[in-house]
């Protein structure tokens, strides 16, 4: 799927925007591929794998597009 960093937190994780879809995916900095958290910046454009989980939904294997 494709989506844009809406925000990044200051301990490690951050949510992005999908296209089409109300709610926010959450993604964590252990789910990142190819690029650092510290990289990663509000408005880029990155691709990524959906999962569920306990908490519901959440972003995995996120990579710059």
């Amino acid at each position: 799927m494709n989506g844009t960093i809406k925000t990044k937190t200051d301990k490690g994780f951050g949510f992005i925007s999908r296209e089409g879809e109300e709610k926010d995916l959450f993604f964590h900095s252990n789910d990142l591929v190819d690029v650092t958290f510290d990289e990663l910046q509000i408005g880029a454009e990155v691709t990524f794998d959906v999962e569920s989980g306990d908490r519901g939904p959440s972003a995995k294997n996120v990579k710059l597009a």
